[in-house]
């Protein structure tokens, strides 16, 4: 049976690795167990920052609206309401652009709301 040496395969596994700790402070840099736990929790972190961030920008939309739509004299929760009883869909991403670069036709949304409403 032939001889096989191993070394090309491991530093390849090692290698990954040690390309994903890279500019890891302390052994975990350079020490393949640590840092391989490293890189395992790193990957933990960024797997739940993808699903915080989706959280923060649309707090972040609401917040925008609410301030834009107090400004016109009217609550975001009685804003979203108005939309929905005057049948316009339009997601809170959209809205906060509007707020922000196209006032007038914010404006515009915020009346048929107030309609709606009343």
């Amino acid at each position: 049976m032939a001889r096989v040496k191993r070394g090309v395969t491991s530093n390849a596994r090692k290698k990954k690795i040690f390309e994903k700790v890279e500019g890891f402070r302390g052994r975990r840099k350079n020490t393949i167990r640590v840092a391989s736990q490293a890189a395992d929790k790193s990957g933990q972190h960024a797997y739940i920052g993808r699903k915080e961030r989706k959280r923060n920008f649309r707090s972040l939309w609401i917040q925008r609206i609410n301030a834009a739509v107090r400004a016109l004299g009217l609550t975001y929760g009685r804003f979203i309401n108005g939309l929905g009883k005057a049948g316009i869909e339009v997601d809170r991403k959209m809205l906060s652009e509007l707020a922000i670069h196209q006032p007038k036709a914010f404006e515009a949304l915020v009346d048929k709301a107030k309609g709606a409403l009343a």
